[in-house]
């Protein structure tokens, strides 16, 4: 059994993670532990320096007891937006606090993101992002920093959190038919609280090319963090590469 650790910002699209622990059909346990965001954070997560206070450290401490506790053998910050608002150095200094803190292999979505891109060889891509136009530029350059092309930049402008999580399938597919640009390999969807893993297989089906998604890509991550690799098509193209081991 391998317990992967996470820790989340509210509860935006967390049900998507004992969705994710199914569909990979194997002795992977998925750990998630809620972060506080208090009411004002709540309230205006794409906006401003929200997304850096969601990952300050003291937050983001909170919740590694519960994790250790659990059995947790590595640990993901479940947020994009905070970690990517940290720029690149920022964001690596904020897993590198992590895992001191949790004494266990920690990362965050922004470094999955880089991470799964280089896992399904495109190294141009095109995001769709529900945040607000600048926020969705900074995620671009973090990008960017990882040696990867962003070809396209799509922005919706979503202010809340709460409402992206109220997003259906319809409107995923939307953004991302919305932001696929011929030139790239891949289609990025950014925001942890959209709900995407039931409609990965629909949305690589009409693009024709890899998808890969916040909450897809942060538990792939874990995964990766623990030398774990598991084979589940319905989870989407980055987790059919080789080589597979399926227990």
């Amino acid at each position: 059994m391998t317990a992967l650790g996470f820790l989340h910002p509210g509860h935006s699209a967390e049900d998507d993670y004992p969705r994710i622990e199914q569909l990979l059909g194997s002795d992977i346990r998925v750990e998630l532990v809620r972060t506080d965001t208090g009411t004002e954070l709540a309230e205006d997560a794409h906006q401003g320096d929200a997304p850096l206070r969601l990952g300050a450290p003291h937050r983001l401490a909170a919740g590694v007891e519960q994790l250790r506790l659990s059995g947790a053998e590595a640990v993901v910050w479940a947020s994009t937006s905070g970690s990517f608002g940290y720029g690149w150095e920022g964001a690596h200094e904020q897993v590198r606090t992590l895992a001191t803190t949790a004494g266990m292999p920690a990362s965050s979505t922004s470094f999955a993101f880089v991470h799964a891109v280089q896992e399904v060889g495109a190294m141009r891509v095109a995001v769709g992002a529900t945040y607000p136009r600048e926020v969705s530029a900074r995620f671009a350059e973090f990008l960017r920093a990882g040696g990867v092309e962003v070809t396209a930049l799509h922005s919706v402008g979503v202010a809340t959190a709460a409402e992206a999580g109220a997003w259906g399938e319809e409107e995923v597919l939307a953004l991302a038919r919305a932001a696929d640009d011929p030139g790239a390999e891949a289609v990025l969807l950014p925001d942890t609280a959209l709900h995407t893993v039931a409609c990965i297989p629909a949305l690589e089906k009409e693009l024709g090319k890899p998808v890969l998604t916040a909450n897809q890509v942060t538990v792939w991550e874990a995964l990766r963090l623990t030398a774990r690799r598991v084979n589940a098509p319905g989870l989407g193209a980055l987790f059919t590469r080789e080589p597979i081991v399926q227990v």
